[in-house]
C-alpha cells in the first residue's frame, strides 16, 4: 500500500459532560466530571474526493500542565487553545500531502505557537493528536481500509523526519512486521481513593472485572504509599490467579531522594513483597523537569517508564540516556509518536536490553476514544493496557441512547448490554479486538452530531497574561 495524500478542508469541536461514578484521584488532583471533545473532520484525498472522520478524548484537567498556579479548569482551557490553534494551522496547509506529512509540517509551528500563550509542549501536542485521529480515520474510510492494514501498509506515510535518530526504513520495516492483537489484557486502576479492603476493593471480580493486571497510584509520600502498598498487596494476594503491577507516582516524588526511600523499601521490606515480587515497572515518579535533569543510577535495577515527560519525538532517547527503559503510548499525546517510540524500542532491544512501550490510559470512554486507543496498542504490541473509563464512569453515561446501542451494534464483542445500560465488555480480563477490524479508524460508527454543542471557544491569553 503507497501513503495516500490529502487535503483537510473543514474541522469542527464538539464536547459533551461526562459524571463519574465514584472520584478518580491521581497525584494533586481529584477529578469528579469532566467533558469528553470530539473532532469531526472533512478531508479530500487526492483523486478520490471528501470523506469525514472523527475521534474523542477527555478534557482531563490538571495531567497536561500540573503547575500549581493554574487552577484545574484554566489547564482544560489550554486543551481548547490546543485544539484551536491546531485547526488554524491545520487548515491553512494548503496543497495535498500525506496524513503524517501533514501533522510533521504543524507540530513545530504548534509548540511555538502554544509557547506564546504559555501552553506547555505536553499540552500543546493534544490538539495535533486529537486532529490526527479524525483524519486518519477519514483517510482509511475513503480508502476502504481497516486501521490495522491500513497502519501495516503505512497508508498515513510515516517516516523518520521527526526521528533523525531512526532511518525512514526502521520504521517502514517496524509496520509491516505488525500482527493484531486479538485480545488485550486489561490493567486496572487503583486511584488513590478507590476503596482497598472488602468488597468493592481491589480483589473484588465486580470491581476489578477479573483483571490480572493492576496499576497502583501513589502520591509521592515513601512511608505513605509503602503503608498503602502493603494493604493492597495483602489483598492481591487473596486472588486465585497469578497478577502483576505498576505502580505510578504522576510526578509526585520531590527527587532521587525520596524515590530511593521507596525503592529501598520495596527491596527490603518482606509485607511488601506482594508487590515487589510482582512489580513490572514505575512511571514517570518524578516531575517532568526534574525528570530531564536526573539520571536514574542506581535505581535503575528496576525499570522506569516516563508517561507526563514524553511531550516530544526526542523525549525517549533523552529518557533512556537517564536510565529509563520504557514510554507510555497514549493517543492523546499522539499516534504517530507512538508508532516512532515502538520502533525505537523495538530496535534498542537486543541481548540482555530489553525497551518497552507501555499503554496507560487518560480516562478513555466507551466509543470512539477507547476503540482508537486500543487498536493503537494491538497495533505496536502492547499486550496489556491501563483501562479505566469504566471504572470511574458508568458505560456510555450520558450518551444518547441511540448513539450508545450503535455502538454495541457494530462492536458486539467489544460492549454488552448490561441491565439496559451499554458497558464495555471484559472477558477474562481481557478485552477484544476483533470488531476493529472495519473500515475506519477502528470503529464502525460516529457520535450523533446533532446531540453535541460545539466546544467552548476560549480567547487566546495575551503576552501579558502569561508574565
Amino acid at each position: 500500500m503507497s501513503p495516500m495524500r490529502l487535503a483537510v478542508r473543514d474541522i469542527a469541536f464538539f464536547e459533551r459532560p461526562v459524571a463519574f461514578v465514584r472520584p478518580f484521584r491521581f497525584g494533586a488532583v481529584v477529578i469528579n466530571a469532566a467533558s469528553q471533545m470530539f473532532v469531526r473532520v472533512e478531508i479530500e484525498v487526492e483523486g478520490k474526493g471528501p470523506s469525514v472522520g472523527a475521534s474523542a478524548e477527555m478534557l482531563v484537567p490538571k495531567w497536561f500542565d500540573k503547575r500549581a498556579h493554574l487552577s484545574p479548569d484554566e489547564t482544560v482551557t489550554e486543551l481548547r487553545r490546543s485544539l484551536l490553534i491546531a485547526r488554524d494551522l491545520y487548515l491553512g496547509h494548503k496543497g495535498f500531502d500525506t496524513a503524517f506529512g501533514l501533522h510533521a509540517a504543524c507540530i513545530g509551528a504548534q509548540v511555538e505557537a502554544c509557547a506564546k500563550e504559555d501552553i506547555p509542549p505536553l499540552a500543546a501536542a493534544y490538539g495535533p493528536a486529537e486532529i490526527d485521529k479524525a483524519i486518519l480515520d477519514a483517510l482509511l474510510r475513503s480508502a476502504g481500509v481497516n486501521f490495522f492494514d491500513g497502519m501495516i501498509g503505512n497508508i498515513s506515510g510515516i517516516d523518520a523526519r521527526l526521528s533523525p535518530d531512526l532511518a525512514n526504513g526502521d520504521i517502514a520495516q517496524f509496520l509491516s512486521d505488525r500482527k493484531r492483537l486479538e485480545r488485550v489484557a486489561i490493567r486496572h486502576t487503583v486511584g488513590l481513593d478507590d476503596k482497598v479492603e472488602g468488597a468493592g476493593g481491589v480483589a473484588d471480580a465486580k470491581e476489578n472485572t477479573g483483571a490480572r493486571f493492576f496499576k497502583l497510584k501513589l502520591n509521592g509520600d515513601p512511608d505513605a504509599d509503602a503503608a498503602r502498598l502493603i494493604r493492597i498487596g495483602n489483598e492481591l494476594a487473596t486472588l486465585a490467579y497469578d497478577y502483576r503491577v505498576s505502580l505510578d507516582a504522576n510526578e509526585q516524588y520531590a527527587d532521587l531522594v525520596a524515590l530511593g526511600a521507596l525503592m529501598d523499601r520495596l527491596d527490603r521490606d518482606g509485607a511488601l513483597r506482594p508487590i515487589a515480587a510482582k512489580l513490572l515497572y514505575i512511571e514517570q515518579p518524578m516531575p517532568r523537569d526534574i525528570t530531564r535533569q536526573s539520571p536514574l543510577g542506581r535505581l535503575s535495577g528496576r525499570d522506569f517508564i516516563i508517561d507526563e515527560a514524553d511531550d516530544s519525538y526526542d523525549a525517549f532517547p533523552a529518557a533512556r540516556a537517564l536510565g529509563y527503559r520504557g514510554i507510555s503510548s497514549k493517543s492523546c499525546k499522539g499516534i504517530y509518536k507512538s508508532v516512532v517510540n515502538a520502533t525505537r524500542a523495538a530496535k534498542w532491544s537486543s541481548g540482555s536490553e530489553t525497551f518497552f512501550v507501555t499503554g496507560e490510559d487518560l480516562t478513555c470512554q466507551a466509543g470512539l476514544a477507547v476503540q482508537q486507543d486500543l487498536a493503537l496498542g494491538a497495533l505496536i504490541g502492547v499486550s496489556h493496557a491501563e483501562r479505566n473509563g469504566h471504572h470511574y464512569v458508568d458505560g456510555f453515561a450520558d450518551t444518547p441512547p441511540a448513539e450508545a446501542q450503535a455502538f454495541l451494534a457494530a462492536h458486539r464483542d467489544l460492549y454488552v448490554n448490561d441491565d439496559g445500560k451499554v458497558r464495555l465488555s471484559i472477558r477474562d480480563g481481557d478485552l477484544l479486538t476483533g470488531s476493529l477490524v472495519a473500515p475506519g479508524f477502528a470503529t464502525s460508527v460516529h457520535p450523533d452530531w446533532s446531540s453535541l454543542p460545539s466546544l467552548e471557544q476560549p480567547k487566546a491569553r495575551t503576552q501579558e497574561q502569561t508574565l
